[in-house]
């Protein structure tokens, strides 16, 4: 059985221990620090302010166009870089190929997404 060299010793099993009961409790003590004003009761009615179901169907339709529209982007760069390091690979050369035409499917789709959406807006009576 070999010995552990004294200047490449673990820390003991204790000290992991404390330091896990120490870091929790300090997070407790930091967030009591917080000035109770800001859980304080404003003394009135709270209104919670839920938007009507035409705003968030627009919400909606905003992301889902940006995520698409990104999506696709990214997918048309690609297409890029592996249509330029292709070679004349035909392997690469396909890859590519389908690259594209995933990147004018989600361009599509970012384009009929306000149709979609006004289609379930319907659909659910806003």
């Amino acid at each position: 059985m070999s010995r552990t060299p004294h200047h490449i010793r673990t820390t003991h099993p204790a000290s992991r221990v404390a330091m896990r009961a120490v870091v929790p409790l300090a997070a407790v003590g930091l967030s009591l620090t917080i000035p109770a004003a800001a859980y304080a009761d404003p003394g009135g009615t709270v209104y919670l302010a839920a938007n009507s179901l035409p705003v968030v169907i627009a919400n909606l339709q905003a992301w889902v166009m940006g995520i698409l529209a990104a999506l696709a982007t990214l997918l048309l760069v690609l297409a890029g870089v592996y249509w330029a390091t292709a070679g004349g690979d035909p392997s690469q050369v396909e890859k590519a190929k389908l690259a594209l035409r995933n990147a004018l499917v989600g361009y599509g789709l970012a384009v009929l997404a306000p149709i979609l959406l006004q289609i379930i807006q319907g659909i659910v009576g806003g």
